[in-house]
């Protein structure tokens, strides 16, 4: 087994590999320099000949040294401004976190190496130790930077952990996760391999900052310094990598006497804390973010989501039972502060919401989920599809067959044929009515009054003319008053309010229904993505998040959040699919007594009588992929819920 110091030595010399390729850049941008000067000196001296040839070659190399060495200072100051970029994270003071100082230090100590100079949370499942020894960073934990005149002492990198492994892990286990990290600083303490690190870093900036150049008299110059920091890159790509590897080598070698086995215990628990994360941003933080809403408690929610994990999946069986012992979170002396904190700069991550709350982006809590976000997201997506139904062309519609033809039906069970053109029949107001029969009674004013109904020669803007009439019977009571009082009181019918049956009957009976709302809602999602991002453009800024204490580095948080998004854009048959699974529940909320719920894996999910159902997908789908609504309305009758009701929407 090779020793630490093998590693360190192996690291050392790509570091000098890639400190060469530095010197070699000056000396190429130095070179035109030092010919001039040699040229100028053999003229003094006498040396060199002082005919037009040789007046011409000093003019020629002068000119091309002052080039060169404009050029170069151009490259040196970019490079050296630039601010490298941070990783985005939530610092963690002495003061609200001394046991977790002592934790790391005391491990410093049995690992031989210098301790972090500073810890700090992210909302990730990882850790890594990050430099930040920049002058434009200021040293950690310090409001601004050195005072004037006053050299800065370097200072040893900073402890970045995962947010969720404190909340997940045991003490013992975070201890032996991070022993290997923490024994990186001795290799990050070498001078030649700072240095290198410095020059990598460096680089990588200055590529980020002539990436963001938009303006015609910055653009020329700092593309030609991206180009050449690009090239540099590319030449020290190989040995920057071999360089840091050899580091985690070494590093890890060190760590072998703290807590190993324990450490493979402690590797288990990442790979479970990072599936039980992924399915708590994605399935339940998502749905809360793209609504205005932010959930407070992330890393405590981990703990039942990986809990729950525990109980499905026989792989983690047993996990769970380590939750007797005293988790991490304990050597935090608010754990709930700092979780709000990191639960907010995930929002900003992986979602782009505003630096700080404010009235459209507010917290919520675990209590407060199912009504706040469950129940108001089918709300919104019940909503925004009948919206889009009632805006369908009236060419969309097929012509139902003809009254002839069809079989004969209870007229008082027959309900109306759909109709989601862009007509009046869903104003009361404007709502068409049908002339009964001449052998039934009708049920409008008297003959007297003004009829509401359209001309003969004006087409109806509502059902088709060979519809069967919507009156009663002529053996069927009347609902109404009698006929000498209702002169008065006579009122259109109103319009039915937004109903499951609409939306079964529209995606059943109408073959391009399903692909033209598609498409729709596709369209609408995507216009309201693009108002919001705008809307968090022109609040959320760098200043911002710098008041916060978030440091974010050159070319990352300008413009270009989120930085990780969580999931591609959905395609116009899954946005359908989400959309009438909001709208049968809601039906099921509003006529079955079902409720909003939250299932810590999947999200929202609808109870039934205290129980999750979780059958609905295959229903839905089987609607609007293939039209056909008998699993549907199976599943309905199952459960109770009446599809002809209206459903309250947002």
């Amino acid at each position: 087994m090779a020793s630490p110091e093998t590693g360190v030595l192996a690291a050392r010399a790509r570091a000098l590999a890639v400190l060469r390729i530095r010197s070699t850049a000056l000396a190429v941008a130095l070179l035109p320099a030092a010919v001039a000067v040699v040229l100028l000196a053999g003229r003094v001296t006498g040396h060199l000949g002082a005919g037009t040839g040789w007046d011409l070659a000093r003019w020629i190399t002068g000119g091309l040294a002052v080039v060169s060495l404009l050029l170069a200072a151009l490259v040196a100051v970019v490079v050296a401004r630039a601010r490298p970029a941070l990783s985005p994270s939530v610092p963690i003071s002495e003061k609200s976190a001394p046991d977790l100082y002592r934790l790391v230090r005391d491990l410093a100590d049995r690992l031989e190496v210098p301790a972090p100079s500073a810890i700090a949370l992210t909302p990730d499942c990882d850790s890594w130790l990050e430099d930040r020894t920049h002058r434009a960073h200021g040293p950690p934990g310090r409001s601004g930077g050195p005072a004037g005149g006053e050299r800065r002492v370097p200072e040893a990198p900073v402890l970045v952990i995962g947010s969720p492994f404190l909340w997940w892990m045991r003490v013992a286990e975070l201890r032996a996760l991070l022993a290997p990290v923490v024994a990186g600083t001795g290799p990050s303490s070498h001078p030649d391999i700072a240095a290198a690190r410095r020059f990598i870093r460096g680089l990588d900036a200055a590529v980020a900052v002539a990436a963001r150049a938009r303006r015609p008299l910055r653009d020329l110059p700092l593309r030609f310094v991206g180009r050449v920091a690009r090239m540099l890159l590319r030449a020290g790509r190989e040995h920057a990598t071999i360089m840091e590897r050899a580091v985690a080598t070494a590093a890890s070698e060190r760590a072998q006497t703290v807590d190993y086995g324990l450490r493979i215990v402690a590797q288990e628990q990442v790979g479970l804390a990072y599936a039980g994360w992924d399915r708590l941003l994605t399935r339940v933080a998502l749905p809360a973010w793209r609504m205005g809403r932010w959930p407070s408690r992330l890393d405590a929610g981990v703990v039942s989501a990986l809990t729950e994990l525990s109980r499905r999946d026989r792989l983690a069986d047993g996990f769970a039972s380590r939750l007797g012992e005293r988790p991490a979170c304990d050597l935090l002396e608010e754990p709930g502060a700092i979780d709000r904190a990191a639960s907010l700069l995930a929002a900003r991550l992986f979602h782009g919401g505003p630096a700080e709350p404010g009235p459209d982006w507010s917290p919520v809590g675990w209590n407060q989920y199912p009504e706040e976000v469950v129940d108001r997201k089918w709300r919104l997506e019940a909503a925004r599809l009948h919206r889009v139904l009632d805006n369908l062309p009236a060419t969309a519609l097929r012509a139902p067959p003809p009254a002839s033809a069809a079989p004969a039906q209870d007229p008082a069970s027959t309900a109306p044929p759909l109709s989601y053109a862009r007509t009046a029949a869903r104003t009361p107001g404007d709502r068409p009515e049908e002339r009964p029969p001449a052998d039934e009674p009708s049920l409008g004013p008297p003959a007297d009054e003004p009829s509401l109904s359209p001309p003969a020669d004006e087409p109806s803007l509502g059902l088709p003319a060979d519809e069967p009439s919507l009156s009663l019977p002529a053996d069927e009571p009347s609902l109404g008053p009698p006929a000498a009082d209702r002169h008065d009181e006579q009122q259109p019918a109103p319009a039915p309010g937004p109903t499951l049956a609409r939306v079964i009957d529209r995606l059943t009976h109408d073959e391009s229904a399903g692909d033209l709302v598609a498409a729709r809602l596709g369209a609408e999602v995507e216009r309201e993505e693009r108002e919001e991002a705008a809307r968090q453009a022109a609040r959320g800024t760098s200043q911002q998040d710098a008041a916060l204490g978030v440091a974010w580095g050159d070319g990352m948080a300008e413009g270009g959040l989120p930085l990780f998004p969580l999931q591609p854009p959905r395609t116009g048959r899954e946005l359908l699919a989400d959309h009438v699974t909001a709208m049968v529940c809601c039906a099921a909320v509003d006529t079955a007594g079902a409720a909003p719920g939250l299932d810590w894996l999947d999200g929202p999910a609808l109870l039934v009588d205290g129980a999750r159902r979780a059958d609905l997908g295959r229903p839905v789908l089987s609607l609007v992929d293939d039209g056909d609504a008998e699993p549907l309305r199976g599943w309905l009758t199952t459960i109770g819920v009446r599809p002809e009701k209206p459903v309250r929407l947002v």
